[in-house]
């Protein structure tokens, strides 16, 4: 089905407008302080929404509306935990790197255990944006090959190409600007889907709620102590987990802490965020269960493809496929730029922290600690470009070798599990020494590793392991990880003395 004409030219304004906003901030970023922390000058409200663009993806917009169209509202329990880890990040994390010199996120794990941690963290995000980048592109283009009427190959270039562009000239603070406006695109037509489903039943809004509540839709899983089930029990422990992990230690987020400008500032964007995000989410799972009800009246308004995807429990298909065949002209194409939004806002964020830890955590500590500013900023633009590049080609390797893909994202996030527990070690124990880490992180990846791998739905374990595999939810994974890295470490502290530690870096 090809796009009218209206929501063509809506798409198409949006795009390129939010291009041209981006590239406007090449003046303001032609200095390496200015490209990667935009010299602590971006107002609070902006620094909220560039949080809040990095923390939804369109991986959220679509899935969430899937997840609640085929269940319930079990996943929504994650965002409940956002509060206390708003609480817990105002409170320690954005003193504590705003106050450590540097916008690198990972430069102080080598003053605290060694070059090895800095290097492990660095790679471990470098892997897992590379990942993150194609994840997004390939998933955009699966709904828009059919909204648009284009090959995934070119909806992967065209979209990874324009975001690349204006991320390398205009640096962070063309991201973070540009995050904001598209962050209020994307609330304005999730806010607009939102109103506008329910009243196209027969019956009305009532008649919505009427079938969500007999099907139980709004429930948010049971109260159970069955590890071995995604209860919300074992939600809200891995809610705080992740968003600990996200909030708390990824570059992404960290970096945006330093662009605000002052630390009071810094912590009220992430309140914002984070309250932002809570009802935002919300909005999602609560578009996927408007559209249950309405499919459920009107059957034969899906297509026969889509409801053998739903029989088989996929239900990431229906939000696209109603926004094509279920939205007003003009509407559409507005909700199609917020998917966009929240793939652009996504793809740009990472490129710049991975241009950024290209040179904090490797040009200057390798190769060049006293390079100019001029030396620097050509390492900024080339190596935006590069990871731009490498996002592309693995969002194009998913078209050829998905399942390789999906195993390779799988051990990525096996080795990436341990970052949060080796920090959480430093920040808790000041006692614990250069090998207490080392024994606790091969610890946690060990047990991350025997969990992912024994998952029945990656089909790796032997059958004759079967009883030896893990009996926990995989939510649980990076909950689990992250216990043993603390444990082993704090037990290992008590045997192994503390190393001294080594002077301050000076990568400013």
């Amino acid at each position: 089905m090809q796009l009218p004409l209206l929501d063509v030219v809506v798409l198409i304004v949006y795009v390129l407008g939010s291009v041209a906003f981006g590239c406007w901030f090449v003046v303001r970023s032609r200095d390496p302080e200015g490209f990667t922390s935009a010299k602590g000058r971006i107002p609070s409200l902006v620094v909220a929404l560039s949080l809040f663009g990095t923390y939804i993806s369109s991986i959220s917009f679509l899935g969430y509306a899937g997840m609640a169209y085929i269940g319930n509202w079990n996943t929504f329990t994650l965002s409940l935990t956002l509060p206390l880890v708003a609480w817990i990040g105002a409170k320690w994390f954005v003193p504590f790197y705003r106050n450590c010199g540097t916008v690198s996120t990972y430069c102080h794990l080598e003053e605290r255990f060694g070059l090895w941690c800095r290097l492990y963290a660095t790679v471990c995000y470098l892997l897992t944006q590379i990942a993150r980048m194609g994840t997004v592109m390939f998933l955009l283009a699966i709904p828009l090959r059919h909204l648009l009427g284009w090959d995934m190959v070119t909806i992967i270039l065209v979209t990874g190409l324009l975001t690349t562009f204006y991320s390398t000239l205009g640096g962070i603070e063309g991201v973070v600007w540009t995050d904001a406006f598209q962050s209020a695109v994307l609330i304005c037509a999730t806010v607009l889907c939102v109103v506008l489903i329910p009243f196209l039943l027969p019956e009305g809004p009532g008649q919505l709620f009427k079938i969500a509540l007999e099907n139980k839709k709004f429930s948010l899983g049971t109260l159970s102590s069955d590890l071995s089930q995604s209860t919300f029990w074992v939600v809200l422990i891995y809610g705080i987990t992740i968003n600990l992990q996200n909030f708390g230690i990824d570059q992404n987020f960290v970096q945006r802490y330093l662009t605000a400008r002052s630390e009071q500032d810094a912590k009220k964007s992430l309140w914002i965020s984070c309250l932002t995000t809570i009802p935002m989410n919300a909005c999602f799972f609560f578009i996927g269960t408007a559209l249950f009800a309405y499919y459920t009246v009107r059957p034969e308004l899906l297509s026969p493809e889509l409801t053998q995807e739903i029989a088989k429990g996929n239900g990431d298909g229906v939000f696209p496929y109603f926004i094509v065949h279920g939205l007003p002209t003009g509407i559409t194409g507005l909700v199609i730029a917020a998917l966009f939004a929240a793939a652009m806002s996504t793809i740009s964020t990472s490129l710049n922290g991975c241009a950024t830890l290209t040179l904090t955590d490797f040009y200057r500590r390798f190769w060049r600690p006293q390079a100019s500013a001029k030396e620097e900023m050509v390492v900024l633009y080339s190596t935006t470009v590069l990871w731009g590049v490498l996002g592309m080609a693995a969002a194009i390797a998913m078209l050829h070798a998905k399942n390789i893909l999906d195993v390779w994202w799988t051990i990525s996030g096996i080795v990436s599990g341990g970052m949060l527990g080796l920090f959480l070690l430093g920040f808790l124990s000041r006692k614990s020494s250069n090998t207490a880490a080392l024994l606790g992180t091969l610890a946690g990846i060990a047990v991350i590793l025997w969990m992912t791998l024994s998952l029945p739905a990656l089909n790796f374990w032997p059958e004759s392991l079967v009883a030896y595999g893990s009996p926990f939810h995989r939510f649980l994974i990076p909950v689990v990880g992250t216990v043993t890295i603390l444990l082993v470490g704090f037990l290992a502290t008590l045997v192994v003395p503390q190393r001294r530690a080594s002077e301050p870096l000076n990568d400013n």
